[in-house]
């Protein structure tokens, strides 16, 4: 588990009075932008012209020598990253085998490594045994999609042909595993039920959870600049302009989203969880069906942070986050696509 370098109180005071200033002169945003800075916060990878507040693309571009648009394009990618960690439990869950009628010869994950989106659909890969490569996008240039019209993530190619948008991938993927069944009737209504939930609000929640603080946000960033497909001065860039600036649109998304207390409003997301449950192992019962892989992904990011730390502490969450650790088990990822 990577854990966030400390920063002096001074580079952190520096950093949060920037933004205070920065976001004073950019008082006079259009509607337009602000709400496309908040889409941006929520992991949303959009290559729209609309981007985030012109005082935070301007101090990143400065620094990385690019034009302000260049920044803007990339930015989305860039927030969208965070924590995926694992840990091994005694029990052993037997996983999901691959039906012999699917076996593709080649996968390809076009991702960022943390996004939680990506972390559905490997997921989905690791749970049933599919090995994949992957191919980790630089979230400011995008160079490594430039072939594809679709420029967000995850875009998963199975033997050339592009599959893109997580939910939509994980389907068509399980109906290639189970081709005698329609998508239909491939899940329950509880299943698609609790689906849905993961996309429309569980997501929702994690970042004004990740970026709470300015510590959490530098946690947070830390990883993502770690971990990422940047050069040297965009880590630098991203870690310090992008940790300042979300910390205050956390603000705006908890306004958004009608959430008073972040953190009350990820554990009750997580009992809610738990309850779905009613005494299961999983959802699917004896083993996990698409909506725990759902669920299991989209909290990969932020297991290890802070806010994951405190959502197993407080909530009961952990026995079945432990249970789908096992059950996932170890990454079925091929080496990876040398750039």
């Amino acid at each position: 588990m990577r854990r966030a370098q400390s920063l002096s109180s001074y580079v952190v005071g520096r950093a949060t009075l920037t933004a205070h200033e920065s976001l004073a002169a950019a008082s006079s945003t259009t509607a337009g932008v602000q709400n496309r800075l908040l889409q941006v916060a929520l992991y949303n990878s959009s290559s729209s012209s609309a981007g985030p507040s012109r005082w935070f693309l301007q101090s990143i571009a400065a620094c990385l020598g690019r034009s302000t648009r260049a920044v803007s394009l990339g930015l989305a990618g860039a927030i969208s990253f965070s924590v995926a960690a694992s840990a091994v439990i005694p029990e052993v869950y037997a996983k999901e085998p691959l039906s012999p009628e699917f076996l593709p010869k080649e996968v390809v994950l076009y991702q960022y490594e943390a996004c939680p989106f990506c972390n559905k659909v490997k997921a989905f890969l690791d749970y049933h045994h599919i090995p994949y490569k992957v191919v980790e996008v630089n979230p400011l240039s995008k160079k490594e999609i430039k072939w594809s019209d679709y420029k967000k993530v995850p875009i998963l190619t199975v033997d050339g042909e592009q599959l893109v948008d997580s939910s939509d991938i994980i389907d068509k993927l399980a109906q290639r595993i189970n081709p005698d069944k329609s998508v239909d009737s491939l899940s329950d209504d509880e299943e698609r039920k609790w689906r849905r939930w993961v996309d429309n609000h569980l997501v929702h929640i994690l970042s004004p959870n990740i970026y709470r603080t300015t510590s959490e946000a530098l946690e947070s960033f830390d990883y993502i600049t770690s971990n990422g497909n940047f050069s040297f001065t965009e880590r630098l860039s991203v870690k310090y302009a992008g940790a300042a600036a979300m910390y205050f649109v956390s603000k705006n998304l908890k306004k958004k989203y009608n959430i008073t207390d972040e953190r009350a409003a990820l554990y009750e997301a997580a009992e809610t969880w738990v309850d779905a449950l009613d005494g299961r192992d999983f959802l699917g019962g004896s083993k996990p069906n698409l909506a725990d892989l759902a669920v299991f992904g989209v909290l990969r990011p932020i297991r290890y942070l802070k806010s994951g730390r405190d959502m197993v502490e407080n909530t009961r969450i952990g026995d079945w986050y432990a249970r789908m650790e096992e059950a996932v088990g170890e990454s079925s990822r091929i080496k990876s696509i040398e750039q």
